[in-house]
């Protein structure tokens, strides 16, 4: 039997090599034509802790991740333990016969007789893909790209622990689990939000990038790492927070385009630097990945807690932007984004993401690079011989020279100061100067993205949201629209600024308006109160660590059996 969709999990503890077959069986998928939605569950540690890799593979489009597992390969017993009642009716269970649990749809593999112990997550590789129906060719080229280069020994090994077991597997296991064939796959990329990101700082032209290590934003500085002699860019672990935010406000200010990445912990000793750079009016973009606090939280889990404090952090008054991309591709647009925010107006622009989306690898196609135009730095020509670096302008922005690169002498300080930049305490002049930044938020709005409008048009039920949760609720408005109820979505990828204008009347149509986050206490709809005066009917609020789903929409809402 074909299925044009199946739920697979990876569960294990780390160590046992989950992730590698994790990130060669979603590769498989995509290379083969098949949409991908990959949730990553890990804990906090190099061995031990019970992880997960669950891939949700489809012929057609997928939006979100998916509770219902299909196909559950236990690496250990803790797994089955954790994840019973998750299985989909019709599902299987793949384990290894060694464990001594015989139970009816579980599949015992004798991996002891396929191959060496070293290689049983690559026979539990062998075993899934001839399952499901994938070419062994497809996976063995996987294989090679993941393990060919590194050790010819292994690589071999590799090569006979897949070829067995998924031999073993077409003699011994149910056609019940083939995926529906795609006839002519069409080419994509597998990324995640991370990487999509560190493509689009690349494709908008960044010179530094600094960071301390925190994930879950750690491997934005290492894809950008990976590509920096190639690309013409230093990226520099620093000793702390506090280091990477002025070591990038430097690059800056001598006029590398910059970013830091960062999560909530991290960024709270960023804060100084991002007055810094309102106040001398230098452009920096600021990755937060977001994950739950306080302190140090659930350090490798998700939410969506950290949008008051982007939205506040820093002292004094001073205007931002505030991305929150919900898909791959808005990861990657967004960046561009920031950066251009970042150098039209001299300040600090906000990238806010989460665990999920971070790690989350989806089927994109290829993004058309070359036909993009290049990120401008703001720099000026000198007009006349005093060079004024903070001279007052009708939209605030000042001519920028870059030390050095010019007559002008380049003058910046951190405390108040007048049009050219030396300190002042004068009264009026600070007024001037104060005055002068905030017309900037006058710019930013004229540039502010419009939240998207999903499903029906003045809906019985409208679903609000922002960042991460996009493909959620897409998801969900279908589901709700098979309950023969209207529904719709209104989600924001930008938070801030945000112009009523742009969506009042979408709120005010709707039936009942629901705001979904993934917060404890609805920051974004208070947000919205606070902006629009619109109070939502309900707030459907997730903390735990977990990622919003369709699912947990439907059941927050009442829409469906909470059991």
């Amino acid at each position: 039997m074909e299925r044009d969709e199946l739920n697979i999990m990876i569960g294990g503890a780390a160590g046992q090599g989950l992730d590698t077959i994790g990130q060669i069986l979603s590769k498989s998928l995509v290379r083969e034509g098949y949409f991908i939605a990959v949730t990553q569950r890990y804990l906090s540690r190099i061995r031990g802790g019970h992880n997960t890799f669950t891939i949700r593979a489809s012929a057609n489009e997928v939006n979100a991740s998916k509770e219902q597992i299909d196909i559950l390969i236990a690496l250990n017993e803790e797994t089955i333990n954790i994840h019973r009642n998750e299985l989909a009716s019709g599902s299987v269970v793949l384990l290894d016969k060694a464990l001594k649990i015989e139970e009816k749809d579980f599949l015992s593999i004798p991996l002891k007789e396929l191959t060496a112990k070293k290689y049983y997550n690559i026979a539990a590789l062998g075993i899934v893909c001839s399952i499901i129906g994938l070419d062994i060719h497809t996976v063995e080229s996987t294989l090679d790209y993941f393990f060919g280069k590194k050790n010819e020994d292994d690589a071999k090994e590799n090569l006979k622990a897949l070829a067995s077991s998924y031999e073993w597997a077409l003699k011994n296991s149910q056609d019940n689990y083939k995926l529906k064939r795609i006839d002519r796959p069409v080419q994509r990329l597998m990324m995640n939000g991370n990487e999509a990101i560190a493509l689009g700082a690349m494709s908008s032209g960044l010179r530094f990038a600094s960071f301390y290590p925190m994930s879950p934003s750690t491997s934005i500085m290492i894809n950008l790492a990976a590509n920096a002699e190639k690309m013409g860019m230093i990226v520099e672990q620093a000793e702390d927070e506090i280091s990477a935010i002025n070591m990038a406000l430097g690059a800056s200010f001598a006029g590398a385009p910059a970013m830091v990445s960062t999560s909530g912990g991290g960024f709270a000793l960023m804060i100084e630097g991002v007055s810094l750079s309102a106040m001398t009016e230098t452009p920096i973009v600021i990755a937060l990945a977001q994950r739950p606090g306080p302190a140090t939280g659930l350090p490798t889990g998700t939410e969506q807690g950290d949008l008051n404090l982007a939205l506040y952090a820093g002292h004094g008054e001073f205007p931002r932007a505030i991305f929150c991309p919900g898909s791959i591709e808005e990861c990657f647009y967004l960046t561009r984004k920031a950066f251009e925010q970042a150098e039209k107006n001299q300040g600090p622009v906000f990238i806010l993401t989460d665990q999920y989306l971070a790690d989350s690898y989806r089927a994109v196609d290829p993004f058309d690079i070359e036909s993009l135009p290049p990120v401008t730095a703001g720099e000026s020509k000198m007009d006349g011989s005093l060079y004024e670096r903070y001279a007052i302008t009708p939209g605030g922005i000042s001519p920028r020279l870059l030390p050095g690169m010019s007559k002008g002498l380049v003058i910046a300080d951190s405390d108040e100061h007048n049009a050219i930049g030396h300190i002042t305490e004068d009264p009026y002049l600070r007024v001037q100067m104060v005055n002068k930044r905030l017309k900037k938020a006058e710019g930013i709005k004229n540039d502010v993205i419009a939240p998207e409008r999903l499903g029906d048009e003045d809906p019985e039920i409208l679903l609000v949201s922002w960042g991460s949760t996009r493909g959620a609720v897409i998801e969900a408005i279908s589901m709700i629209k098979a309950l023969n109820h209207t529904a719709g979505g209104l989600h924001f990828s930008q938070v801030w600024p945000i112009i009523p204008e742009q969506f009042e009347g979408i709120l005010e149509g709707a039936g009942e308006v629901i705001c979904v986050e993934g917060n404890a206490t609805g920051q974004f709809a208070g947000l919205l109160r606070k902006e629009t005066g619109f109070s939502v009917h309900k707030k459907l609020l997730r903390y735990d660590g977990l990622p919003i789903t369709p699912e947990f929409i439907m059941r927050k809402s009442g829409l469906i059996n909470q059991s």
